[in-house]
Formats: C-alpha cells, structure tokens, sequence
C-alpha cells in the first residue's frame, strides 16, 4: 500500500497549493564575505566585526573567492547553469541590522540559474523541482528584542556572514513536498561541505512562499511569506496551518492579502504586508569587480564534486544490497554515511547494518556524544561483527564487548582475550552438558516430549547458565533438539 502522510488538504479536495522556497545557506569559509573577520559564532555581541561588515563610510569590500567556489559546487549538485559572467548588485532598504543601508547581493546577473533538484515522493517516484537561480549576497545582523525592558538590541557578528540563496520554482504542490525538498537541499549542502546546514544556528533557513486556488484555475493565488522558520517539524506545521487559512478566507468570500507571516508554533502571525512591491533601487555594485568563470575553474569544480546523497544512496542499495529504509537513515546523517563506508572497507558481513542502526545509534544517543566521539571505531565495529560470524563470540557477548570498548578505548580481540569470552564451540563439551541437564531434570524432560514445546526454551536457559552466555546458540539448539527426540 502506498503511504500517504495525512494533509489539511485532503479535507479540502478542491484546492491545490502552489509553494515556492528561499533557502539561506551560510557558508562556511573561513572568513566573511568582504573583510578577514572570522567566520564564526562569536560568544558575546559585536566583538566579530570590523569597519567593513559594520557599514563604516567610504570601505572597500574584497571579495572571499571561496565563496564564488562553494556557490559553483552547490550550482553543479543542483543541475544549474554556472553563468560564466556574473556581476553585485546593491539592494537598498533600511533595516537597523544592516548599518549601511543597503545589501550586497546578486539580482541582475546571478552565479547559477536554471536548475532542479530531484525528491523522492511517498509512492516511491521522483519529482524535479526547478531551480529558478542561485545568487551570492552577505547576511545581516540580528535584532535582539527584550521583553523586560521593552527595547531593542543590535547585534553585529553575523553581518558579512557569506551566504547563497537558492530560489525555487513554483513547483511543489504539498507539505509533504516541502519536506522532501528542504530535507534534499540540506543534505546537498552538507555532502558539499560548503555549509554546516544547522537550523538551529540559522545556517539553514527557509522563507516559503504558499499561495492555493481552486483546482482548474490557471491564475496562481495571492501568496504570503512565511519568514525564517528554523526546523523541518515548524515547517510542516505553519505550512499546513497557512494552507487552512488562505482557503478558508477564500471559502469566506474574502481574498487573501500578500503578507510576511511568522510562525510562534501554534499559528501564523502578520509581520508586515507586502501588498506593494518594495522599491529597492537595485544598480551594480560600484566596489566589486565582475565575476567571470573560466573552463578551466569550472573543470577543477566539477572534479572535486564528491558524491551525492542520491548517487550514495542508488550505490547503497544497488551495490551494497541495503533496503531503501536502512539507505535512507544513513543518507539522512552524513556522519553516519561515511562511518558505514569506512567500517564497510573491513567487513562484507550483512549483519554490519544491524548494529550501525540499532547498537551504534542507540549508544551515542544515550550517551549524547558524535560518531567523532565514539571510541567503537569503524574498524572495531567490523571487527566485531566478523567475530560472531566466525562463531569465536555470540551476540550477547558481542553487545558485552561492544559496550567495553566503548568504555576501555580497547581493541576487541584484547578484551575478549583478557576476559575470557571466546565462544564454547566444541561439541563434545556442549554434549556433555546437555546430557547432564536432561539427566538432572527427568520431569520437564517427559513434558517436553509429552508435546509441551515450550519447555524448550527451559532447556537452553540451562545451557546459557552452564555456559555463562559463551555458548554457540545455534549448535545448543541444535544439540537439545536431538538428545531430546
């Protein structure tokens, strides 16, 4: 059966929506996009700033070339364009965050233009939302408003932060397709290493752009902004709460004016109206130079391209012989991608997926720590998972194990060695037992073969005390089975 993730528009079977995203990406360079202050989270307010990013009078920015590399990376992932020649523009408006009153920004020739990105939809098919253009431009600062004192804080690190906005096409029709786009784009992003692509810190924000109509219409509705929501749950749910608003005000007789709206969880909030086009006075950027691309930059670009999400996750259940649910899981964290790559280079065992996603997951969550962190090395996973293939440990004691060198930082055979948990294999010894046991318990020996079947477990329960859980579990199986008969 196909899933289908329940929509306020299936209570509304008239209506079609039509969504275009803005995604913000801040890179991460080094640097800021026009001056040599550190691009990075500074602790206390305004002290990451210069006379650059702070909008001093008469400065000269400079170009951060790494920004014009990294937004030809994300232009290649996202099937667009490189525009060989591209040039700033200033876009003027008054904002107390941006001191000098206008943006640095690409509006008339941006870098990339014409693109798609390829989502996965719940039925299992593809859909390609086009990429009208990806431009270059610099953040802003953030505003800081207290609600004890009743004012208003400007804080200026994040002024000059490099960004690249990535602007879609009208093309999804769902909150289901938002997801899956934003959750595409991000992990793009992060594969390129050209942004961290955390929401929380607003490396990642989107502004979506929602508007609905009546199924047959050929005219696009009146669409508001949802402004800067930072987590895939908040998306999903303004979206679905916007989409109920604009039809029912239409329902209503009434028509939707073109707003800025935010989100405080539980519904969309007017911020300001956009019911007039802002006038910004866009004209190139006089301090900046042209920016021209040759073949050759293009060429190194598209050789340093590492592979992408769906590329990684085709070669995981193609060639790797993962179902699309364990491909998605690692696909989805890209830490966790890579450390089953690297533990794959020492193990060929199916069972190496298992104890990624169950034993290795649930371990660093409990322990709050990153894969980075976790002392369970890609090799020592796969060292583990080979010694209970081979049958010198079981899985209980393999979870044993894995738990100590976790904690020891040791190698897994040293341990296993030092704690004497090899596998009791032999035959002869496991046959002695069991003989022993069935001896020893003559009452749920005749049960047992009376046809009270559950005993069974009685008896292997036996053996895992006799053995102290070094036991093969398959040839104790297989042993009580036969001197039971």
């Amino acid at each position: 059966m196909t899933k289908h993730t329940p929509s306020v528009l299936d209570k509304y079977p008239d209506y079609e929506a039509t969504i275009g995203i803005e995604v913000h990406v801040q890179l991460k360079t080094n640097t800021k996009i026009f001056c040599s202050c550190p691009n990075t989270i500074a602790k206390d307010p305004n002290t990451n700033i210069c006379q650059i990013c702070s909008g001093y009078p008469g400065v000269m920015p400079m170009l951060n070339k790494k920004v014009v590399d990294f937004a030809i990376l994300a232009g290649l992932a996202t099937n667009c364009t490189i525009n060989q020649k591209s040039t700033f523009d200033r876009k003027h408006y008054f904002y107390p965050d941006l001191p000098k009153n206008f943006q640095i920004t690409q509006q008339a020739e941006p870098i990339c233009t014409n693109g798609y990105i390829s989502i996965k939809l719940e039925d299992g098919s593809t859909k390609n939302i086009r990429v009208n253009r990806i431009h270059i431009e610099e953040d802003a600062g953030k505003n800081i408003h207290s609600s004890y004192s009743n004012e208003s804080f400007v804080d200026l690190n994040r002024a000059g932060t490099p960004l690249l906005e990535i602007v879609s096409e009208p093309d999804i029709s769902s909150t289901v397709e938002v997801r899956a786009y934003l959750k595409t784009l991000r992990s793009i992003i992060q594969y390129l290493g050209i942004s961290s692509g955390n929401m929380d810190e607003g490396s990642f924000r989107a502004d979506t752009n929602i508007s609905v109509r009546k199924k047959g219409e050929t005219k696009l509705g009146t669409k508001c902004e949802l402004k800067n929501i930072n987590s895939f749950k908040f998306i999903t749910d303004a979206t679905e709460y916007e989409l109920e608003r604009q039809i029912k005000i239409l329902q209503a007789g009434d028509r939707v004016r073109s707003e800025t709206r935010l989100w405080d969880k539980k519904a969309t909030i007017m911020m300001r109206s956009k019911e007039e086009t802002a006038e910004y006075c866009f004209f190139q950027e006089p301090d900046l130079p042209i920016i021209f691309i040759d073949n050759e930059r293009l060429e190194k670009a598209q050789q340093s391209m590492p592979e992408l999400p769906n590329a990684k996750f085709e070669r995981f259940t193609t060639q790797l012989g993962l179902n699309d649910y364990e491909a998605d899981i690692l696909i989805e964290d890209i830490d966790l991608a890579y450390y089953f790559d690297e533990a794959k280079k020492y193990t060929q065992s199916k069972n190496l997926i298992n104890w990624i996603l169950r034993d290795l997951v649930a371990y660093t969550k409990e322990q709050k720590i990153s894969l980075l962190e976790c002392k369970v090395t890609p090799t020592r996973l796969a060292h583990i998972v080979d010694l209970v293939d081979q049958g010198i440990i079981n899985s209980p004691t393999a979870k044993e194990v894995f738990a100590l060198v976790a904690q020891t930082d040791q190698d897994p055979l040293i341990i296993i060695e030092e704690k004497g948990l090899k596998q009791m294999g032999s035959v002869d010894e496991l046959e002695i037992m069991i003989k022993e046991i069935i001896a020893a318990n003559p009452k749920q020996t005749e049960e047992y073969r009376a046809g009270k079947e559950k005993l069974f477990g009685f008896f292997v329960g036996q053996m895992m005390q006799r053995t102290k859980g070094k036991g093969n579990p398959q040839l104790i199986n297989d042993l009580i089975k036969k001197y039971l008969q």
